[in-house]
């Protein structure tokens, strides 16, 4: 590109739009501040256009080239070959579509629905018959013979939808039919997905499947899980001698059939969760899913009797106590979830296509403003500015934990107290995470184990472990796992997103547990360790209890946190730092005592030198002086079949390995919330089944080579994540958020610890209830 190019205050390069040629030395290429460019079969030369506005489109013949664009008005330049004059068509918008026909009459339409075209150097708006005009005309083209087409719609936000088409040909504009949507249905491999299961696994599953088509907010499936749990639990509980239930007393009724306990359990269930999904995204799809299933059983659903001490009373009794007793638990759930603290931005939102960050307070969280907002689901969403999810979740009444009566917290905050860019680590922190998403590069060559024998082990609140001697369950050493670092890596950063299926992590543990149970024969059913194995269902209700009342006090106290201390993510960080300068060379006249560390081979100062022609940051030749850093650029082109390649990026560009229509999660960064459910649910594992380890002393997900990744295509091999203990998996998902550029190290470290604490404090009372020690 040559130097003399149009360029952003900050000297960021405007994109380039459109590309029209007469031959191959006359090609023409328009773009962002009024940018246009030539290529004469030798080289490309700017071309003044007299305008800053965004060009859209190039188009022109033999005689004449002709581009469009504009911004709160049209801007239409003609060039006879004499230079680009303004010839805009009177009241036009901005201008979208362009075409010359073989006559040389240029046509030209966009916002407002409006075409126009110039006839004998006069412009003509087209009429368009009466109807409902899209927000803009896209594209246009026209035969020569009077003959004109118009496409377009909701083409100027990300809904790109309410299509239009108009010809002249047929002297109308018409639109698709309206047509009704389908009934909704359930796919059939969502129906019963776990058949052979026990009635509280199957409606487990539902509960998943519904997870999986909701708007993924951690907090908000936590409690989901845990009520849904509870109504299995209480109602299960009725039906026995011993257990104390959690909310709701029914019974006894020890000398019931298993087939009537069933019943009842599947009309609890079944109350709770179509009280719960009936608004969430896909509630259709939920909805019909949790009727397909009743009706496997030979359930109806429409039965909802109350009286009495048959099953169904029973069950339709408990699952509305359930929804009754936490209709007002601090979530706000009658309006939706919505804040009720009044929580208001105090940072700008930051642009991420933009480089750098308009931070005025980098000790605070800072929402993003995407191009496209999409859930980690693909749940495309209608704004792109992030919202804040579960500001006021620390005022959610919580299963077990209790807060610290001096503090007011539900965990501690760490030796050194909120992170803050005045804290002599934070410039470490900042720069591991550089480092973490640098060694995401799976080409460079280096290789490491990532067996259980090479990884794990760590004391809490740490990354000291060597991994484990021997397997305990076979007495022999792990067998070697070598993988190239990057693969490794990209699938711990993906798979630990949001569960393997985008359950969220307090249902990615529900699922892990559902393995567990999976690999246990029926005498190892045997809950905290007790001499007797117990039933299916008995350890079902037991293991759904447990955990999600681990992972529902997690969202609490992580939230809590989250709300006190509004910790910044990387992204801004990075960018703030990289904005500020340099730290490492006081003399120099990019220092900063705030800016990033110069580290060789991670962070560079882009010099004169270091981007001439062949070295190593020739590609950013246009911004000598600013930093670079060693970076994923983004996602490819075809994420399905492509990779991105790791370079030098400008560090006002960095972004996280993550998609670019989600970025980073919509809360505050300290603490991780992955980190606090994953301990959580790994201590609530451990004292349940009574051992630390999974089954076999080997829990293992394998991502397929070349089938896995959803960012980019990958890993290059299979790569198989295996854990040990249940506290080696919750490690990883913690380490998962620094390999994706989520998360420093504070968030993770004290996330771990909270986790640890309110894990303990939930199984125990867990453990009360299921003996009946409780009362």
């Amino acid at each position: 590109l040559p130097m003399d190019i149009p360029r952003s205050a900050d000297g960021e390069i405007p994109p380039l739009l459109k590309v029209w040629g007469r031959a191959t030395d006359d090609v023409w290429l328009v773009g962002g501040r009024g940018m246009i460019l030539h290529w004469d079969g030798s080289a490309l030369t700017s071309v003044p256009s007299g305008t800053t506005e965004q060009l859209f489109t190039v188009h022109g013949d033999d005689s004449q080239v002709v581009v469009v664009g504009g911004g709160g008005s049209g801007v239409l330049l003609w060039n006879d070959g004499d230079g680009f004059v303004d010839d805009t068509p009177p009241r036009a918008n901005l201008l979208q579509g362009l075409f010359v026909d073989p006559e040389g009459t240029v046509w030209t339409a966009g916002e407002g629905g409006r075409v126009f075209g110039r006839h004998g150097g006069r412009w003509d708006q087209v009429e368009l018959p009466d109807g409902e005009l899209p927000q803009s005309w896209h594209a246009v083209w026209a035969d020569g013979e009077g003959g004109v087409w118009t496409v377009g719609g909701t083409v100027l936000s990300p809904a790109l939808d309410a299509g239009r088409v108009f010809s002249s040909v047929t002297s109308e504009s018409f639109a698709p039919e309206p047509v009704e949507p389908p009934v909704p249905t359930c796919p059939a491999a969502h129906v019963d997905p776990k058949p052979d299961g026990s009635i509280a696994r199957r409606w487990n599953e539902q509960l998943l499947g519904a997870i999986r088509r909701d708007i993924p907010n951690p907090p908000v499936h936590a409690r989901n899980l845990l009520h849904v749990s509870m109504a299995m639990y209480d109602t299960w509980a009725a039906y026995q001698d011993v257990a104390t239930p959690v909310e709701v007393t029914e019974g006894p009724f020890p000398t019931a059939s298993a087939s009537d306990r069933d019943l009842a359990i599947t009309y609890a269930a079944y109350r709770v969760l179509t009280h719960r999904y009936a608004g969430a995204q896909n509630a259709a799809t939920s909805l019909a899913c949790f009727d397909a299933f009743m009706d496997v059983l030979g359930a109806d659903p429409t039965d909802v009797h109350v009286d009495g001490d048959d099953p169904i009373a029973v069950g339709n009794r408990v699952g509305q106590a359930i929804v009754d007793r936490f209709l007002d638990d601090g979530c706000n759930e009658a309006n939706g979830y919505a804040d009720t603290t009044g929580w208001e931005a105090s940072n700008p939102v930051m642009v991420v296509d933009r480089p750098g960050t308009p931070l005025t307070d980098p000790d605070v969280w800072q929402q993003l403003n995407l191009a496209l907002a999409e859930t980690q689901n693909g749940i495309v969403l209608d704004d792109t500015v992030q919202p804040y999810i579960g500001p006021h979740w620390a005022g959610v009444e919580t299963f077990a934990a209790t807060p610290d009566p001096t503090t007011g917290l539900y965990g501690a905050v760490g030796e050194t107290g909120f992170p803050t860019v005045a804290d002599p680590a934070m410039a470490d922190w900042v720069v591991e995470v550089l480092r973490k998403t640098a060694e995401l590069d799976f080409e460079d060559g280096v290789m490491i184990d990532i067996s259980p024998g090479g990884l794990g082990g760590n004391t809490l609140g740490a990354n000291d472990g060597q991994g484990h001697t021997l397997n305990p369950a076979t007495g022999q050493p792990y067998v070697p796992v070598m993988v190239p670092r990057g693969d490794f890596a990209r699938v711990v950063a993906e798979m630990w997103a949001d569960g393997p299926t985008s359950e969220t992590p307090p249902g990615h543990w529900v699922k892990l547990a559902n393995e567990v149970s999976d690999a246990l024969s029926p005498i190892e059913l045997t809950p905290w360790g007790a001499d007797v194995p117990v039933d299916r269902l008995a350890w079902d209700v037991g293991i759904y209890l447990t955990v999600t009342g681990a992972t529902h006090d997690a969202a609490v106290a992580a939230w809590q946190m989250k709300r006190e201390g509004l910790g910044p993510r990387p992204i801004s960080l990075v960018r703030w730092m990289a904005g500020n300068g340099q730290r490492s060379e006081p003399g120099a006249p990019d220092y900063s005592p705030d800016g990033l560390p110069l580290v060789p081979g991670l962070v560079e100062r882009i010099t004169e030198a270091s981007s001439a022609p062949g070295e190593r940051h020739f590609d950013l030749r246009f911004h000598v002086g600013e930093l670079a850093v060693w970076g994923w650029p983004g996602e490819p082109g075809d994420r399905l079949d492509d990779h991105t390649s790791f370079r030098w990026i400008r560090a006002l560009d960095w972004i996280p390995y993550q998609r670019r229509t989600f970025v980073t999660p919509a809360f505050p960064g300290f603490v991780s919330g992955h980190s606090t459910f994953s301990r959580a649910a790994a201590e609530a594992l451990a004292r349940y089944t009574g051992s630390p380890w999974f089954p076999g002393g080997l829990g293992e997900f394998c991502a397929p080579q070349d089938g896995y990744l959803v960012f980019e295509n990958g890993p290059s091999v299979e790569t198989c994540l295996q854990w040990g203990t249940y506290y080696d998996a919750a490690d990883q998902a913690g380490q998962s958020r620094l390999w994706g550029g989520i998360h420093i190290w504070p968030d993770d470290r004290v996330g771990r610890i909270n986790g640890s604490h309110v894990g303990m404090v939930t199984s125990a009372r867990t453990q009360a209830l299921w003996d009946g020690t409780e009362r």
